[in-house]
């Protein structure tokens, strides 16, 4: 094995280490951290010339590169060895408010009853139904539990059973890398079918003998759509349309109704559909409109039209109906009308009702329309921030729709709404053990101003009776801020853990996510990015002005692209807060946005711009987190990171931790935890996911001195 090197506290030398010596020296009361080698590598990009001296980590091949990395999650062992007692506690407290043996509501679809449930020890959900009642015998469809026998990572994808409700469809993961195969189940014998079609991105059934797929490209792009007959072998499967613009993904599903099967080709502002009769599968299918501009568009089916989500006439969407017959755009008829700080986010179709989420200021709305009547009306929810979602309602002729509801405050609960006597049945909230009592609990939304004059909302959750006035406390400020994504209101039950010992928990709803609309989304991407990143600032100001804490009690933690929000914000602010935990951080945004071979650079031009453009470039440049790390002191940080992440590889966090050490003139801890088996979501283990999480906790508990 390859030695590395590492400064070494009591010797104040440079000397080889081995990684026997690493694992010896990390168990030392006050270990030095790692010290990744530097290896020039020189790019030019637009006549500018970038060395990159930690490019070499990128060789996940390399043994080198492995040892550094377990070297890294040997220090931060070490480091935070002092909270252990702490993390148990955590954990503890956080099991014991979970119902381990639990089922969620059941749904029914073709006589059947399907649900999940979990057992007390086991790590994954168990997949199961029942025909007729709910008193009949279990049938058990698939136990991720013996799937996950042997693998490091179990998760699957699609799971789709066949008209005839005979077989089931289902891709499996092992590694974290978004790799699913497709295996097919006869639910009769429980055996697999013969077929082997191998990696998808999604599959469904048109009826009970013709399968669609969809496959990946070498840059994990879904681009081409497959049609397969049970019994065929792969090579006989149809490739029934391939997508070569590379701005684009590849999707296909069928309709609620059945009917028709829609294929859709979507960038990130544009989308083209396409459709079929799902009871013709082997025929051509037939455009409905075709790409255009910014003009992003969504059907669905029901009777002799077509209904289209369409942003033609404003950013927010209206809904315009179509003759199945010719749905081309000169046959468009408007059915809901284009509002004004609305946006209309997805639709569901029914026999007799039409179902429309909306968001208006901010705020989710869920609302029904009679189809013989033309009457609307909205579902009322109690509490002033909140999340509501229709929940997967696979029938048709149904006067029932599922949808959830929770707040900070309300644990998430499942109803079945019955559209015509717009009743509600409570089916399910989730039961958090211990007694909770929710009226000790209480929610805010706040108002931050950016420099330009922008509103920008923050929502907050604290126990009463450790919230005093004016008093400054600890904070968790969270924020995401990217492709249009809002950031929910949500219960979680281990975030007690954190609200029960006095921290507020704050959510920044800043722009380029898409809490108040699509133009709230448009105002923090491409050219007009740093929108983003002055809003959380912005925000967290507002909080320290108004009393809510002090920036020596301020954590903030951000993932993925919210990643990139922390590393900005790192470079901007360092002095405006205590500490950052950040999550799988998009931080190297330059050399990842020019390799176009890497999953989702392409298509995610239109979100943060092209940087093979001279103006482009600048601009990303001058943000980039990895690009711009300085000199200078930085808060105490905590970076996690999965080697199998497929979409913002471990190499960035990696190479962003590496450089820091390297330059930073603070002595506060930097610490980087590697998930040597998993991808972007962390652990698939419910109990392993904990574990990260009341590790995650104790860190930011130590960041406000709360030792117990």
């Amino acid at each position: 094995m390859k030695k590395l090197l590492f400064l070494l506290a009591l010797s104040g030398a440079l000397i080889s280490v081995s990684h026997t010596d690493i694992m010896a020296q990390a168990n030392q009361q006050t270990p030095a951290p790692p010290a990744a080698k530097k290896l020039a590598k020189a790019q030019t990009f637009h006549g500018e010339t970038l060395n990159d001296d930690y490019f070499w980590l990128r060789e996940k091949t390399d043994k080198e590169v492995i040892s550094y990395l377990e070297a890294e999650n040997a220090y931060t062992d070490a480091m935070m060895k002092g909270t252990e007692s702490l993390q148990e506690k955590l954990y503890q407290e956080m099991l014991g408010r979970i119902k381990q043996t639990d089922s969620n509501p059941p749904y029914r679809q073709d006589g059947y009853y399907y649900y999940s449930r979990t057992e007390t020890g086991k790590q994954y959900p168990i997949f199961a139904r029942k025909k007729g009642s709910l008193s009949a015998p279990e049938e058990i469809t698939l136990d991720l539990n013996e799937l996950a026998k042997g693998e490091k990572y179990t998760a699957i994808a699609t799971y789709a059973v066949s008209d005839d409700s005979n077989l089931l469809a289902y891709s499996h993961d092992t590694t974290g890398f978004r790799e699913y195969f497709l295996r097919i189940k006869d639910l009769r014998t429980g055996k697999l079918l013969p077929d082997d079609i191998g990696k998808v991105s999604n599959a469904f059934w048109a009826d009970a003998k013709t399968l669609f797929y969809t496959t990946e490209d070498a840059a994990k792009r879904a681009y081409r759509l497959y049609r397969h007959t049970l019994g065929d072998t792969k090579d006989k499967d149809v490739l029934v349309y391939e997508e070569k613009d590379e701005l684009y993904r590849l999707g296909a599903r069928r309709s609620r109704s059945r009917q028709y099967i829609f294929i859709a080709s979507s960038s990130s502002n544009n989308t083209e559909y396409r459709y079929l009769r799902a009871d013709r599968p082997s025929e051509p299918f037939k455009m409905i409109a075709p790409r255009a501009g910014e003009h992003e568009y969504y059907p669905d089916h029901h009777g002799d039209k077509f209904y289209i989500l369409t942003n033609d006439k404003g950013r927010g969407f209206r809904v315009v109906t179509a003759p199945v017959s010719d749905p081309s755009p000169k046959n468009w008829k408007e059915f809901i009308a284009h509002r004004k700080g609305v946006t209309l986010e997805s639709q569901s179709i029914f026999a007799n009702h039409y179902v429309l989420s909306e968001r208006d200021q901010g705020l989710q709305k869920v609302r029904v329309v009679d189809f013989k009547t033309n009457d609307s009306h909205y579902l009322e929810f109690p509490e002033p921030v909140y999340s509501a979602n229709v929940n997967f309602t696979p029938e048709f002729d149904t006067t029932t729709v599922r949808f959830s509801y929770q707040s900070f405050v309300t644990p998430a609960s499942v109803y079945d709404y019955d559209m015509r006597t717009r009743k509600r049945e409570l089916l399910k909230q989730t039961e958090v053990l211990g007694g909770y009592d929710g009226s000790k609990y209480a929610s805010e939304r706040t108002f931050a101003v950016a420099p330009d004059g922008v509103r920008v909302p923050v929502s907050l959750y604290y126990r009463k009776d450790l919230r005093k006035a004016a008093t400054p406390q600890a904070m968790l400020l969270n924020a995401y801020g990217s492709y249009g994504i809002p950031s929910n209101v949500t219960f979680s039950s281990n975030r007690l853990s954190l609200i029960d010992r006095g921290v507020v928990y704050a959510i920044a709803h800043i722009r380029g996510g898409g809490d108040l609309g699509k133009e709230w989304h448009d105002e923090g991407k491409m050219m007009k990015k740093k929108n983003t990143f002055i809003d959380f600032v912005a925000a967290a100001e507002h909080l320290i002005k108004e009393k809510y804490t002090t920036k020596d009690q301020l954590v903030i933690t951000g993932g993925s692209a919210g990643g990139l929000l922390m590393g900005a914000v790192a470079n901007m602010r360092p002095d405006l807060f205590k500490a950052i935990v950040t999550y799988v951080p998009f931080v190297d945004v330059i050399n990842t946005m020019m390799d176009k071979t890497l999953p989702l650079t392409v298509g995610e031009y239109l979100e943060w711009g092209d940087p093979n453009q001279k103006d482009a470039y600048a601009y990303m440049k001058s943000y980039s987190p990895y690009d711009n790390v300085e000199a200078k002191e930085y808060p105490t940080m905590l970076v996690k990171t999965s080697l199998n992440d497929s979409q913002v590889m471990y190499w960035e966090p990696a190479k962003y931790v590496a450089k820091l050490r390297a330059m930073k003139t603070d002595k506060n801890p930097l610490l980087m935890k590697i998930n040597m088996g998993a991808g972007h979501g962390g652990s698939s283990g419910r109990y392993d996911a904990l574990r990260e999480t009341a590790f995650d906790y104790a860190f930011i508990l130590q960041q406000f001195g709360m030792t117990n």
